[in-house]
């Protein structure tokens, strides 16, 4: 099998005990980018037999993220609570061929058991007492009401192998793997035997996980020779990692994808700087300048993907950066595609546009330079888009403390409401005469209005802006500094 076939068929599977989070959005991009590759099918499977911890508020949550990230699945979601009875006849499947055991072991003894190798200096893991009883012998306690659960029987000797199309080949002794339990005592499977039934039934021919899942590989490794199918193709993905070089947590800031949402990331800027956490274009993304291109469309990223540019290194996940690939999004988004995730912030917001929708998005395509966050185009953007914005109380007191500047102001403002062509031009000319006549600089007059006008201090240029906003709001805002009360 290779990794071209248009056979492929990958899946992600995350549990419904948190959010979707960056390192599992990396992991289904991954998948996804590879399925779409390839022409295969992309499947979404919930692994939810947590059934203390899965709730539905986190399903919803994982969709949401998964939609919003642009990814469709081509099959499911399935439930892993919904096919129990897989997971049992699996189990049964692997009694029978004795790959398997009941074992009737208390968690107590297990417990005791494990504290005594600590004590001793080894190793703690099941040594294997039950794998002498008979099936028969089994059947008959388990009649009596013993409860048990079921292990798999490692072999007590070789090594188990596979090949990574990340790593290599890797190779673990069996003798340093337990009999794990594949069927837990009420009947729920652990995740080795259900990911293993479920990767099978659904004939998934890559595995694409994260690192953290090598130390389960071997062991899923020998379930599927034991119920005699080929191997997958496992591709384990580097960690990624905080700043500070260690796992990245809550503590270096937003793990959930929709907490980026929520920060005003648009989605293709995560999605391009997610692709690019930890898997790399090689040359056929080098410009002619020979530097590294670092913004893709979807379809590049597509036709590009492939399991061999994915890093054997950690990455690191840059805040910094991620500001930059917002940044760069924002600016090179029509003014149509933004309005929307525009109008979701405003929303959020409570806030209702006045302007006419080509005012609106003039203002989008006036803004766009300047926008870092879809959060800016709520806040400090306001003013652009009706008369309900708040003025920056640091803007004011450095650009309006004296009443005789808001007094000028306002006298510029009765100037303006003369001036029969309002354009650039003609208000550039005007302040900056009025500004002469008044003996004061016209920086002071600038600054002075751009607040009064925006709210900020900082914004496109101000005859731009008096352009944009037009003469009635010009005068409006500008008559009104007169009565500004400066803190």
């Amino acid at each position: 099998m290779t990794s071209s076939s248009s056979a492929t068929r990958v899946r992600f599977a995350p549990s419904p005990t948190g959010f979707l989070h960056v390192g599992g959005a990396r992991t289904a991009l991954f998948s996804w980018l590879f399925a779409r590759h390839t022409g295969g099918t992309f499947i979404l499977r919930i692994e939810d037999t947590d059934f203390e911890r899965s709730s539905a508020d986190m399903v919803t949550g994982i969709l949401e993220g998964m939609r919003w990230l642009g990814m469709d699945w081509d099959e499911g979601p399935f439930y892993q609570s919904q096919r129990l009875d897989l997971y049992t006849r699996t189990a049964n499947t692997l009694i029978e061929s004795g790959h398997a055991y009941h074992c009737f072991c208390s968690r107590e003894e297990l417990e005791a058991r494990r504290a005594s190798a600590t004590e001793a200096g080894s190793v703690p893991r099941y040594d294997g007492r039950c794998r002498a009883i008979s099936r028969a012998e089994a059947q008959g306690r388990m009649a009596q009401g013993d409860s048990a659960v079921v292990r798999f029987m490692v072999p007590r000797e070789g090594v188990t192998t596979f090949q990574d199309a990340v790593f290599g080949a890797m190779e673990f002794a069996n003798a340093e793997l337990e009999d794990f339990v594949l069927l837990r005592s009420d009947g729920i499977p652990t995740y080795h035997l259900s990911v293993v039934a479920d990767d099978l039934d659904m004939r998934m021919t890559h595995i694409i996980r994260g690192a953290d899942h090598l130390s389960n590989t071997p062991k899923q490794v020998l379930l599927y020779q034991a119920l005699g199918a080929s191997l997958p193709i496992f591709a384990h993905l580097p960690l990624i990692l905080g700043p500070d070089k260690t796992r990245l947590s809550k503590r270096h800031g937003a793990t959930s994808v929709m907490a980026y949402k929520d920060m005003g990331i648009v989605p293709e800027a995560f999605r391009n700087f997610l692709a690019l956490l930890g898997w790399s274009p090689g040359e056929a993304a080098k410009q002619d300048d020979g530097r590294d291109r670092e913004i893709f469309s979807t379809d590049e990223l597509i036709q590009m993907f492939s399991l061999d540019g994915i890093a054997h290194s950690n990455a690191v996940f840059n805040n910094e950066k991620l500001a930059w690939y917002n940044t760069e999004y924002i600016r090179a988004y029509e003014p149509c595609r933004l309005l929307p995730l525009i109008e979701e912030e405003w929303l959020a917001v409570n806030f209702q546009p006045t302007r006419s929708r080509e005012e609106i998005l003039a203002a989008i395509a006036l803004l766009q330079p300047r926008a870092r966050s879809l959060k800016d185009f709520a806040s400090t953007f306001l003013a652009y888009f009706g008369d309900e914005f708040s003025m920056d109380d640091a803007a004011a007191k450095k650009f309006l403390p004296e009443a005789a500047v808001r007094q000028m102001l306002a006298e510029l403002g009765g100037r303006y409401a003369s001036l029969e062509n309002f354009t650039e031009v003609s208000t550039e000319e005007l302040l900056r005469a009025y500004a002469t006549e008044k003996g004061i600089k016209a920086g002071a007059l600038i600054n002075g209005a751009r607040v009064a006008l925006t709210g900020q201090a900082v914004a496109p240029s101000l005859f731009a802006v008096m352009a944009y906003l037009g003469k009635p709001t010009v005068v409006r805002r500008l008559v009104a500094a007169a009565e500004l009360t400066v803190p």
